[in-house]
């Protein structure tokens, strides 16, 4: 997954020759699953067809500030347009329109957008050799980056004048990664590791049975997926779970029992900045496994249970720099257990959930949690998807480790 999936991309076309390439640049941003939509100026519609970008994009193509084959005419609100998008890309960006972005100039739908627009702007300018390296082009670019624009520099080619220089647009391919690299290198996570544990662990009791917990590893992987859309390298160990996750700054580690997990997380401690432990870990095991299939002999039957080893407490003995978080899942004097934990455990922070809660633990897709940090201030959020209490608790972390 591309940390540009889920995001709002406003691409807006000017009136050169390299509106063509459009087509494809659209076709890439859906595939990594952003949301696009796109502005065109009145010439840009000589280039690409507002039909092709609009099938490309699943999404109606804005060129006017009224739609006028409407019976009544519809307005087509720049400022929505512009507070909609996450990024705003104006590819290609003719010597005009970048003259007009630079002076202020609004006389199109896509220069009022701009004008309008909160989010961060890239800009990849088109033209010909002469055209590009002119005072009036290099003054444009200066002063749109001043307004802190980002460009995406043009590649030197053959032009469509036949000359062979600078001023051809960056091709789809390396716009879409220009714009994953800048974005990744802002992102408040940027170069820290994570280590996530998540759902639940099966202690065997014989070939064929174990002991379980309810745990769906959803809320572990719901904080791995934010994680990385921070920009952090996560390394996410799973016990047995229907979760998936696909993204190329996360790592999945599969483990069975709490002892596999044991030894992921310790291989893995040393090297990160920040652990957080969500899985489910089974406290007990038992002693001795059969190795064969127990047979249903009699009415009862007994097994010996022995603790398995406490990740959080031994890996809290040995932390040195990491900013360590673990979980708390209560049901009876919540918060002096949860603070208990937090101390005994030399953690960082600590998230407490309880089963006495409606929406909240295992299984469900929201929860009701409360921060704990190492001052003891308490933190509490109503009930929320577990995506968005994922949310909560990195930008909690990133406050912290950032302080």
């Amino acid at each position: 997954m591309s940390i540009l999936s889920g995001k709002n991309i406003l691409l807006g076309i000017s009136g050169g020759i390299a509106a063509y390439k459009t087509a494809s640049l659209v076709r890439l941003f859906v595939k990594l699953g952003a949301h696009v939509k796109v502005v065109m100026t009145p010439a840009s519609k000589e280039f690409v067809t507002p039909l092709t970008l609009s099938t490309l994009s699943k999404n109606p193509v804005y060129s006017s500030f009224v739609n006028e084959d409407e019976d009544n005419g519809v307005w087509n609100s720049h400022v929505d347009l512009g507070l909609w998008a996450d990024f705003f890309v104006i590819a290609p960006a003719t010597a005009n329109t970048l003259s007009k972005m630079a002076n202020g100039t609004c006389d199109n739908l896509l220069l009022a957008t701009y004008l309008s627009a909160k989010c961060p702007v890239y800009f990849a300018p088109a033209m010909d050799l002469d055209m590009y390296k002119h005072e009036s082009s290099l003054n444009s670019f200066n002063t749109l980056k001043s307004f802190g624009n980002i460009m995406i520099p043009a590649t030197s080619g053959e032009l469509a004048s036949g000359l062979i220089g600078e001023g051809r647009m960056a091709e789809p391919e390396a716009i879409v990664s220009f714009i994953e690299n800048d974005v990744l290198a802002k992102l408040p996570l940027k170069n820290k590791k994570i280590l996530i544990t998540a759902g639940p662990t099966y202690e065997a009791i014989d070939p064929v049975r174990f002991i379980g917990n309810h745990s769906s590893g959803k809320m572990g992987f719901e904080i791995a997926k934010a994680a990385a859309q921070l920009g952090a390298e996560v390394i996410l160990i799973s016990g047995p779970t229907n979760q998936t996750v696909s993204h190329s700054l996360i790592t999945v580690i599969p483990v069975t029992s709490a002892e596999d997990m044991y030894h992921a997380v310790h291989n893995h401690f040393s090297n990160c900045d920040v652990a957080i432990l969500s899985a489910a870990v089974a406290d007990y095991k038992p002693k001795e496994v059969a190795p064969q299939k127990i047979k249903k002999n009699s009415s009862t039957l007994s097994l010996e249970l022995e603790k398995t080893k406490d990740i959080l407490a031994s890996i809290g003995a040995i932390k040195t720099h990491q900013f360590l978080v673990g979980f708390a899942l209560e049901t009876n004097n919540e918060l002096e257990n949860a603070k208990d934990k937090l101390k005994r455990k030399n953690l960082n922070l600590i998230v407490l959930n309880s089963l006495n809660d409606a929406g909240a633990g295992f299984k469900s897709d929201t929860n009701k949690v409360t921060f704990i940090d190492a001052n003891n201030v308490v933190t509490e959020f109503q009930l929320k998807s577990k995506a968005d209490v994922a949310k909560d608790l990195l930008n909690k972390i990133t406050e912290q480790i950032n302080a």
